[in-house]
């Protein structure tokens, strides 16, 4: 495959594009087929849209409730609309302020455009496949299986180009309001990230409720297409503006802090431009994208384990917690604020006041509707026999009192579940605050291990990583169990709904946590147009001190709640990959999604129990699966490193030039953006491959029972990688920054420029990769595996064949060896990619080594 990697770079990536979509077209142009020959001869099954509105299953007030739902959707955005006006009406600073924000601006906006024109193509092409692939079906659903795809895509690209756009412009208001009051600044910088918080709240519930509203009990297959339209594009910003933020942070804090002990975003850093850049493409776009398709993915798994267990009363009860979580957001960020005179730990807990307002507004909101909705009387069954099964013998007011408080055909499981969820993101907050926040104790021994050295900082923040991932998942396997004891006793279905209805709970209030995210990046940008935009002659000694004072606190508050984010943002990751999981399994054992609200528990447990791993192929999956997200990381970091590398290089070339030194001359930013720009958009292609041909070569070469353990070691392996690659790095980042805000003296070994100050920045310089790139994009990995391993199964299974499984091991094996063949091709050539430097960097080096 070397001849790809030759010739127009744009006909490279579409051909490596539509090899990838012709592989899964192949693979699943036989499901298709099977479908057509199924339904031929028979009467097509009718199809409405809306048809709630005019079906007997539904009441009145389910239906009223539904629209109402859709409206809390578009307040949402319609808050987020107003939230814009008082951001861009907000003081914007002086000339000087704005031309260092508007060069921000541009390059991450050249950026996102030029990395939407690569993985637009892939978005045609794969909604054509899923249009292919689900041919089968009625038409409505055909094209609405594809036209869910197209929107869940647009939809997280919206998020994050949008959230990027706004918080680009927020970033120089919050520069500009630190000059007169501390409160100010905050509430801009954290009404910047509200933006782009309640447009993810917004567009997500909008997307499922439409879905549901318009294909009533044929969503479920309609939601996939919506869950992995999300994931995707999830992935590629993540990896992307990853790859981009890190080079540029690396490169400037090499340069920059260790060999001239120079400010962070000294304007005379050729780099500190594409470092401000990357904040907004990776922090701002990269993880709402990430958040957005957490919330999708865990909506997508409620509802369709909702229909399958409780009918749709499963289905419409996630939606109506989602649209209190939107209100409860609404509310809740619009009441954090600071008073004057504040620091930067008041902001903290103004921020973390805000959240558990949120919740509380959620918790009590959720149970209410609970109470009045979630009613099962008999007649309810004749629709939906399967509920029974998540019944004591049957028997709604057989459940104990916790269940129902006494009432009458009351089941409030499902709200209790929704609570664990939301005690799971406090939890794994505070978790995750306690690790990398300046007060604590981790932070402190590693500004401690700085005292010997860079080889010590190293060692001790690999133990606070290390440490961090047992509570983590201590935390999680707990909030897991809880919610599996809800239901425990009844079908494994209900179990399952069980815990999406976890997720759902968790990621209640995703305004607050894409808020608390965003406003990370823009405190960080706000402090860099402070350095390299403020007047100090102008302002005068003690104004400009205070000013930058402010600006480094919230800079340091904005580290720790963008570290929090990350710590739900794997969570939610976690939550979704259980939920899929058991529906990876209720369609192994029914042989296709659409019949598994047909599934008995006698079913389910005879597919369930094979899943050993005294089954050898399941091993092995196991195995495999576990090894991916290192092959993964190592891509992502690789590209990192190579990156830096040309980075550092651009640098000191620049600062020979003694009129940059000197501060009479402007260094050519644009040189290093454009470095940047050209190491993400290579590498975006190759783990995007990984994630979707990895568990389809596993599937159709090993079959369903090697994918099985092939999704249980990745999602298991991801996770501990993930928390660990993410709370050492914020952890490291802290450390320096905890030294950075000592007094400077080089007798004592304290503040910038000592020897603990540069072992504190090559710990930070070694975290910034894990944290914001190899570890947060390993969340989008997990779902996108299982959205694929979900989607190509019913195939799969046509492969191989699978006891007690009508329908299964029928079409010949071969053709899964060559479908096998042509997805390891295609890892083969994204791991050699990731290891060649493309022919722009190449000719950059020597230019380097001449100069």
């Amino acid at each position: 495959m070397q001849w790809i990697t030759k010739g127009n770079p744009r006909l490279k990536v579409f051909t490596t594009l539509t090899l990838c979509a012709l592989t899964l077209l192949a693979a699943n142009w036989a499901r298709a087929q099977d479908k057509v020959a199924e339904l031929a001869g028979k009467i097509p099954e009718e199809f409405h849209f809306f048809s709630f509105m005019t079906s007997s299953n539904y009441s009145p007030g389910e239906k009223y409730a539904l629209w109402a739902v859709l409206c809390v959707a578009f307040a949402g955005l319609g808050y987020a609309l107003m939230l814009v006006g008082q951001v861009k009406n907000a003081d914007q600073g002086t000339p000087k302020m704005q031309k260092v924000a508007a060069a921000i601006r541009a390059g991450a906006e050249a950026y996102l455009g030029q990395q939407f024109q690569k993985i637009v193509v892939l978005i045609v092409i794969l909604t054509v496949v899923l249009f292919l692939t689900a041919m089968g079906e009625p038409m409505p659903v055909a094209l609405g299986r594809a036209g869910a795809f197209l929107m869940g895509s647009l939809f997280s690209f919206a998020v994050g180009f949008v959230g990027m756009r706004f918080a680009t412009l927020g970033n120089l208001r919050v520069a500009a309001a630190a000059r007169t009051s501390f409160g100010g600044a905050l509430q801009v910088g954290y009404r910047t990230g509200t933006i782009t918080g309640m447009l993810t709240d917004g567009l997500g519930l909008l997307g499922g409720t439409l879905i549901f509203m318009a294909y009533g009990e044929k969503a479920y297959e309609v939601l996939l297409g919506f869950g992995f339209g999300g994931t995707l594009i999830a992935l590629f910003m993540r990896v992307g503006g990853g790859i981009y933020t890190k080079a540029a942070d690396v490169g400037a804090d090499l340069v920059g802090k260790v060999e001239k002990d120079i400010p962070e975003d000294d304007p005379r850093n050729a780099a500190t431009i594409a470092d401000n850049v990357g904040d907004n493409v990776g922090d701002c776009a990269g993880m709402a994208a990430d958040i957005f398709e957490s919330y999708e993915v865990t909506i997508v798994a409620a509802m369709i384990l909702g229909y399958a267990s409780f009918g749709h009363k499963g289905v419409i009860f996630p939606l109506l917690v989602r649209a209190i979580g939107v209100i409860g957001s609404i509310i809740s960020t619009y009441s954090v604020r600071s008073k004057e005179g504040d620091s930067g730990d008041a902001a903290l807990d103004s921020v973390h006041r805000g959240f558990l307002i949120g919740s509380v507004i959620s918790v009590v909101g959720f149970f209410l509707v609970g109470f009045f909705y979630l009613k099962f009387p008999l007649n309810y069954f004749n629709n939906y026999h399967q509920a029974l099964a998540g019944y004591p013998g049957g028997i709604v007011n057989a459940l104990p009192y916790w269940a129902n408080f006494g009432v009458a055909d009351l089941d409030l499981r499902p709200a209790w579940t929704c609570l664990i969820g939301v005690f799971l993101a406090v939890a794994l907050n505070k978790c995750t605050s306690y690790f990398t926040h300046t007060t604590h104790a981790p932070v402190k021994s590693m500004v401690k291990a700085c005292q010997t050295g860079h080889a010590t900082n190293i060692i001790q923040g690999f133990a606070v990583g290390y440490e961090s991932t047992v509570w983590a998942v201590i935390i999680i396997a707990i909030a897991i169990g809880a919610s599996v004891g809800i239901y425990s006793g009844t079908s494994p279905i209900f179990v399952a709904y069980g815990v999406a209805m976890c997720g759902i709970g968790m990621l209640t209030l995703t305004g607050n946590t894409i808020s608390m995210d965003v406003f990370g990046p823009v405190a960080d940008n706000a402090n860099g147009i402070g350095e390299m935009g403020y007047d100090k002659a102008e302002m005068g000694e003690q104004k400009y001190k205070v000013a930058r004072q402010i600006l480094a606190d919230l800079d340091s508050v904005g580290n720790t709640t963008k570290a929090e984010t990350k710590g739900i943002a794997i969570g939610s990751a976690v939550i979704a990959a259980v939920s899929l999981f058991a529906s990876f399994i209720a369609v192994m054992a029914m042989g296709s999604e659409e019949r598994i609200s047909e599934m008995t528990t006698a079913q389910y447990n005879n597919v369930a129990g094979m899943l050993t791993v005294a089954n050898p192929t399941l091993f092995i999956g196991l195995l495999l699966g576990g090894a991916v997200p290192f092959l993964f990381s190592s891509m992502t970091i690789r590209a990192v490193g190579r990156a830096a590398f040309l980075i550092v290089k651009e640098c000191r070339l620049q600062f020979r030039d003694k009129e940059i030194w000197a501060g009479t001359k402007t260094p050519d930013y644009a040189r290093v953006v454009a470095i940047c720009t050209s190491a993400a958009q290579k590498e975006l292609i190759g783990p995007g491959l990984l994630a979707i041909m990895a568990p389809l070569a596993v599937g159709f070469l090993l079959g369903p029972l090697a994918l099985a353990g092939f999704l249980a070691g990745m999602i298991l392996v991801g996770q501990l990688l993930a928390v660990f690659m993410a709370n050492a790095g914020g952890a490291w980042d802290n450390a320096k920054k905890l030294i950075e805000d000592e007094p400077r003296d080089l007798a004592k070994n304290t503040g910038k420029g000592s020897e603990r100050h540069k072992a504190a920045v090559t710990g930070d310089t070694v975290g910034d990769p894990l944290k914001d790139t190899a570890g947060p994009a390993i969340n989008p990995l997990i779902k996108v595996m299982n959205m694929v391993s979900l989607l190509l199964l019913p195939l799969v299974l046509k492969f191989h064949k699978v006891a007690g499984v009508d329908g299964t091991g029928e079409k010949w094996y071969g053709t899964a060896v060559i479908i096998a063949l042509l997805a390891l091709s295609a890892i083969a050539w994204a791991v050699n990619k990731s290891k060649t430097d493309s022919p722009e960097m190449a000719e950059m080096e020597k230019a380097f080594e001449t100069a």
